[in-house]
Formats: structure tokens, sequence, C-alpha cells
């Protein structure tokens, strides 16, 4: 996993500390977005390898920031980037929602490595 760049899109800053410590101690490179709107910008600026999305933010929620994202990356005709939907919620309507509209995946908070590494090995995700 060392060396993958992944945007952290989080508006809680207990969280974002919180998973970036955990991250960053096996060698993920991280930028934080603190809402949609920021991700966008970010996600149009950098290629990442991954972006860890939640799903409910102020100023633009992860349900429209994904479906912005994989619209410019079809206009701009590149891979997409997995998008990883974040939340409270563990409904399975969420993840179905994730899902249909363009998140590769779909993660319960708080944050487990353990459940994150295992959702990176099902993408064939890996940078070691």
């Amino acid at each position: 996993m060392d060396g993958l760049h992944l945007l952290l899109v989080e508006d809680n800053v207990l969280n974002q500390k919180l998973i970036f410590l955990s991250l960053t101690k096996y060698g993920f490179v991280i930028d934080i977005a603190n809402n949609g709107a920021e991700a966008v910008q970010k996600v149009r600026e950098t290629r990442y390898d991954l972006v860890l999305m939640d799903l409910m933010m102020p100023v633009m929620d992860g349900f429209e920031a994904t479906v912005s994202i994989r619209s410019f990356e079809k206009e701009q005709n590149v891979h997409p980037t997995p998008i990883i939907g974040l939340t409270a919620n563990t409904f399975d309507a969420d993840r179905e929602k994730c899902l249909a509209i363009g998140m590769d995946e779909y993660m319960a908070k708080p944050f487990d490595f353990t459940v994150f590494k295992a959702i990176l090995e099902n993408l064939g995700i890996s940078k070691s």
C-alpha cells in the first residue's frame, strides 16, 4: 500500500485526524477535502489512486460529488478513480445508492483499517 495517493473527503475534523493517522502509518499519501465541492476541484487538479468519500457533508454531499467526478472523468476520457463511500449509516439502501451512482464500494464508520484493506484487495488496489 506504500505510496498510494488518496483523497480523504470528510467534513468532521476528528474523523479526518483519525483516518489520516490510521493510513499514513501504512505509507499512504493523503490529501484532505472538507466537502464534496473541494473534492471535485481536487480531482480535477490531481490524479488520485483512491478517494474515500464521506456521504453527508455541507456544501456538496458525497453523492453529488461522486456524480460530478464521474462526469468529469468521462468528459476527460480518463480511467475512473476508485471511490469508497464512508458513512455512519449501515443500511443496505445506502450501499445500493453508493454503487448505483458510481462508487466502487461502501464502508461504515468508524473507520476500520482491516475492513479498508479487504476492500482494497477486493478492488485490486495495491502499491507495495
